[in-house]
């Protein structure tokens, strides 16, 4: 067999149903033939894209997976893997090299070279025999210790040679292995917990890759602490939860400000707290309990007095015992913080009813999010949104139900990614009802392969705020704007849907909000990719915006 078959056969070892891809490599041809589908993108970044979604879906069992050409659509993969890597996403990538005789000859792209600072793991298979082997360690690279993506390139030239059909045979599928904590540091940390008057748990997306979620409500149950998440942790803990505070970012929920503010001992667990514009800071003066699984962020933004290294599901159990340990000679319950989140969730929420509920035209997208939130339930949808305004808009207000009900994404944040992750999404739990929200410039970018979920049977929803303008640039480009308008966007995109194939409507008057998303949702049950293009009004307004810089 040929190499490339040799590698679908290992694929479909480790589970892998999946493939996109944009033309031309031959893994396309190896992996089909044996029943792997191939999802044929438009671009190389969606395509990536649909292998990171399924990948949060899935949590890496088994992991997305995308493959393209040597050249440029290697080259114009880079946006969506350097998302990946930021957001710690477990994704195989399959790069087509250059034959070896061309190898790193100017001016030919070298994925070694330049793919190695937004990877975790990258070696180029440079010989048909070491197909196994280089396998297993992507897939050892792809299943243990902290995510992210993996690449293994494949030169053209080995990629049609010839290995012994037998070798294949020796492969098997990667066990992943976790490890716990130390117990004396788990045991002083909750210590700690215990004996701070205003704790609160800051849960990052560790706890989702983990799988932890039920051990997190056990422990902020068992001592009534209030539970954050970061923007990738986002149904982590589920956010109807009495306990559950929201999530934070670069905006965030009233109840995340108020409680995160007060806090004496912050309990991060799954997260890497960092300090980024689409983070949310940790105020001075806090005791910091660092849990997580690579020590390369412990002490990295904030001083931490209880550093905890450990899988955050084991880590968590932990935590469980050591606490019951702690409280069976002394009570901790405190029924009052259930009572102050809510109080505090509707003082804020009464403060944004106008908006949430506005009659204006334009369409506020406050109005569309929360037509949603009451029609949909949350358990019952996948929601993620994209960069700029939609992100600021949906965070703080939606809230999300149970583990990757919600994927939150932007550290490193280019427009239009939302609509990869969302066919990707699809893909790996098609009983969802699965939507991305994203503004008229995130569909400028990526929005001709909505065409994509339609060729491809993949019946998701995408939402579209058209204000006809870069609302979140108001600030920064007032005086080009003046001068040039260059802030101004146009387009009818409910009509570029239909054109692709799509079911499509759009939508100006705030009274049908509700009926359309209704609408929208049966044509995705019937087999159909919808859109739904509201006409908005320039929002700039948001929740909390980087409150503790």
């Amino acid at each position: 067999m040929r190499t490339v078959d040799a590698i679908a056969q290992i694929l479909k070892q480790e589970g892998i149903k999946y493939l996109s891809v944009f033309p031309t490599t031959p893994i396309i041809e190896a992996t089909a033939d044996i029943g792997i589908r191939p999802i044929i993108c438009r671009q190389e970044r969606v395509g990536v894209g649909i292998g990171d979604g399924y990948s949060r879906v899935t949590n890496g069992s088994p992991p997305g997976v995308f493959a393209m050409q040597y050249g440029p659509g290697a080259e114009n993969a880079f946006a969506g893997i350097a998302t990946a890597f930021s957001d710690g996403v477990p994704l195989l990538l399959l790069p087509l090299g250059h034959p070896r005789d061309r190898d790193g000859i100017f001016p030919h792209f070298s994925s070694m070279r330049s793919y190695a600072d937004v990877t975790k793991f990258i070696e180029q298979l440079n010989s048909p025999g070491r197909v196994v082997e280089t396998m297993r360690r992507a897939f050892v690279a792809l299943k243990m210790g902290r995510p992210g993506p993996v690449m293994v390139e494949i030169p053209a030239d080995v990629a049609t040679a010839e290995v012994d059909e037998s070798l294949v045979s020796t492969y098997q599928p990667v066990k992943a292995t976790t490890s716990g904590a130390n117990p004396a540091d788990v045991m002083e940390a909750a210590k700690a917990l215990l004996n701070a008057q205003h704790p609160v748990i800051h849960a990052g997306q560790g706890v989702l890759y983990a799988e932890a979620t039920s051990e997190l409500i056990e422990l902020a149950e068992l001592i009534q602490a209030p539970v954050m998440t970061t923007m990738a942790g986002k149904s982590a803990f589920p956010e109807k939860h009495p306990l559950a505070l929201g999530s934070g970012s670069g905006v965030m929920s009233r109840p995340v400000f108020h409680f995160l503010s007060r806090a004496d001992i912050v309990f991060g667990i799954g997260t890497s707290f960092t300090k980024h514009g689409m983070t949310t800071t940790i105020p001075a003066g806090k005791v910091i309990i660092h849990a997580t699984n690579d020590s390369v962020d412990i002490g990295k933004n904030y001083q931490v007095e209880h550093p905890i290294l450990g899988d955050a599901r084991l880590v968590l159990q932990q935590f469980i015992d050591a606490c019951k340990d702690l409280l069976s000679t002394r009570d901790r319950a405190n029924g009052s913080v259930a009572d102050e989140i809510a109080n505090v969730r509707e003082e804020w929420l009464n403060e944004w009813m106008p908006k949430l509920t506005s009659t204006q035209t334009p369409i506020t997208p406050y109005r569309v999010i929360w037509e949603f939130m009451q029609s949909v339930d949350p358990n019952d949808a996948i929601v993620t949104h994209d960069s700029g305004s939609p992100r600021d808009q949906v965070m703080p207000f939606y809230q999300a139900g149970g583990p990757r009900t919600y994927i939150g994404w932007g550290k490193s944040h280019g427009l239009g990614t939302g609509l990869g992750l969302n066919m990707g999404a699809k893909l790996a739990d098609p009983d969802k009802f699965v939507v991305n929200f994203m503004g008229d410039a995130a569909f400028g970018m990526t929005g001709l392969d909505f065409e994509t979920a339609v060729r491809s049977n993949i019946p998701i929803l995408t939402v579209v705020f058209n204000n006809s303008t870069m609302a979140v640039e108001t600030s920064s480009m007032a005086q080009s704007h003046e001068l040039f308008r260059t802030r101004d966007l146009g387009g009818k995109y409910a009509d570029m849907a239909r054109a692709m194939g799509g079911w499509a409507e759009r939508i100006e008057d705030p009274s049908d909000v509700a009926a359309a998303i209704g609408r929208a949702r049966n044509a995705t049950e019937n087999g159909q990719a919808a859109l739904l293009e509201f006409i908005t009004s320039a929002e700039t307004e948001t929740s909390h915006r980087r409150a503790f810089v």
